[in-house]
């Protein structure tokens, strides 16, 4: 499945909650993650359907953290990053910071900064 959408700036708070899930990352698909998410409006909502799950109690949070593998495909570039979007508990009840028409992405690189993106730049997400 692929999924289309144009990059938008968040509400800069992914940093802190990247930043506590970082080592879990790191101990169940061995990357670092880049600080911060990549975040993307699609036409429509998504439902994420997780790979895998954080636990609250496995990163001091208060909401499941559902993790769902992808890749990333720089549209101008055509270079390909392998991601993860990840969503909060919240957002998928809809009753979070972002509706689900908001992926959020996460990798061990700074999207915006590799690539050249800015708001308004569209990018592809394959889900695998």
């Amino acid at each position: 499945m692929i999924l289309r959408g144009k990059v938008v700036s968040g509400i800069g708070v992914a940093k802190i909650w990247v930043t506590k899930i970082k080592d879990i990352f790191d101990k169940n698909v061995g990357i670092e993650l880049f600080p911060g998410t990549l975040n993307v409006k699609l036409n429509e909502g998504y439902e994420v359907i997780p790979n895998f799950v954080i636990a609250p109690k496995e990163y001091g949070g208060t909401q499941n953290v559902f993790v769902q593998n992808c890749n990333i495909k720089n549209d101008i570039t055509g270079e390909i990053q392998k991601a993860f979007i990840v969503r909060a508990e919240k957002n998928a009840k809809k009753i979070g910071d972002h509706d689900t028409d908001i992926v959020e992405i996460v990798s061990d690189i700074n999207f915006r900064e590799k690539y050249n993106l800015k708001d308004d730049d569209f990018i592809s997400i394959e889900i695998f």
